[in-house]
């Protein structure tokens, strides 16, 4: 997965890249919400240059906001990324969870991904893996590897999955 973080912790950042980058992800760190609007827009640019062209493709697999940071804060990097991106996929790790809720609600008309500090690692890059979903597609029977391979997009296996629960609960009917 290709991951955007934003912390302005440096040793907290760290932290999340080396726990990404051991599960073979490869991470961008920025430590201000300038910064990361800044990759986001550059990581925007290479793809659209690119040969391939986008196909509906968000930059990041992940974008990771700390809710308050220098500059910019993570609510308003959120709003921006998501007016230009609306199916990027955006996390927030906060210790401020209601109040984050509450402004993303309020500021973005979504809830948003949320991870209250201070966490484990190992929880953090599941989340941020999403492993449930993969795990609610093996229950139904899908070949999760061969999905990963098709390398889709978080919101592309979140509709897959509810998909293929509708198409399941309509057989038990």
């Amino acid at each position: 997965m290709k991951i955007l973080i934003a912390e302005d912790e440096h040793q907290i950042a760290m932290q999340y890249e080396i726990a990404l980058k051991e599960r073979s992800h490869e991470v961008t760190i920025t430590h201000d919400g300038e910064q990361c609007l800044e990759a986001f827009y550059n990581e925007l640019e290479r793809q659209e240059s690119s040969r391939k062209s986008r196909l509906m493709k968000p930059p990041f697999d992940a974008v990771i906001l700390d809710y308050r940071m220098p500059k910019k804060d993570g609510m308003e990097v959120a709003k921006e990324i998501l007016s230009i991106e609306p199916k990027q996929r955006i996390l927030f790790a906060s210790a401020y969870v209601l109040e984050t809720l509450a402004d993303s609600v309020k500021n973005l008309q979504q809830v948003v991904e949320l991870i209250q500090k201070p966490f484990e690692l190992d929880p953090f890059v599941d989340l941020v893996e999403d492993k449930g979903i993969y795990s609610e597609l093996e229950k139904l029977n899908v070949k999760v590897k061969e999905v990963k391979d098709l390398n889709p997009t978080h919101q592309q296996v979140r509709d897959l999955l509810e998909g293929l629960k509708k198409l399941q609960k309509g057989r038990t009917l």
